[in-house]
């Protein structure tokens, strides 16, 4: 059976609609119940030889926490919106702190009209995942400016492990659950993108020439 390829597209227009606000903010545990009201994380293949599916918990996810990335080129972290995308920074918290991203690097880099880059399948492939997928989130008004981290797919509710970095500012549908905000090593994914990459998926799109391999994803916060 021929496996899904986990890719961006390269659609380029879009317009931006407002994100609606509310007068009074909701407590974390009940806004994230409220928006992972529909997590549910279902078998898919292929599973790369990782057991396990979460089970959504909207106390644990909730709670915020900084992502740290360690890799081969500098540490990049990032802060979690577990209260705009509970689902997916649930299932990030899950993976990275059962070492599924550890020893992994990422397999695609884009420098022409797509500026990210792409990471999370240890397959190295581009067409691996978890074993599950789980259905998209905070979608409406979603942009991707320089230092977003977001879900890559293989098309609606199909989210699973893979996600890219926008390493500058980019245009693309809002297609793609953004769940992320880098807040250090900006300069470390642009050395990467400095770097080039070899073009095998086409021109500006293919393997960092710098390579990114992830020695350790931890998770910290409360």
């Amino acid at each position: 059976m021929k496996r899904k390829s986990w890719a961006l597209l390269t659609a380029l227009s879009t317009l931006p609609l407002a994100l609606s606000t509310t007068a009074v903010a909701a407590e974390p545990a009940a806004a994230a119940a409220a928006a992972g009201a529909g997590c549910v994380y279902s078998p898919a293949v292929p599973a790369d030889n990782f057991k396990g599916i979460p089970v959504f918990d909207a106390k644990k996810a909730a709670k915020p926490y900084t992502a740290t990335l360690r890799t081969t080129q500098g540490t990049i972290t990032f802060k979690a919106l577990t209260d705009k995308a509970p689902c997916t920074t649930f299932s990030f918290r899950f993976l990275a702190e059962r070492g599924y991203f550890d020893r992994s690097h990422c397999h695609r880099l884009t420098t022409q009209r797509l500026y990210v880059l792409q990471c999370g399948d240890p397959t190295g492939t581009g067409s691996g995942g978890p074993g599950y997928s789980f259905p998209d989130e905070n979608l409406e008004g979603a942009t991707y400016p320089a230092g977003t981290v977001a879900m890559a797919n293989a098309g609606p509710d199909t989210n699973g492990s893979q996600f890219f970095i926008v390493w500058k500012d980019t245009k693309l549908r809002p297609n793609y659950t953004p769940f992320g905000q880098i807040t250090g090593g900006l300069d470390v994914l642009q050395k990467i993108a400095a770097g080039g990459e070899d073009d095998q998926n086409a021109p500006g799109d293919g393997f960092p020439n710098l390579p990114v391999n992830f020695r350790k994803v931890s998770i910290s916060g409360r």
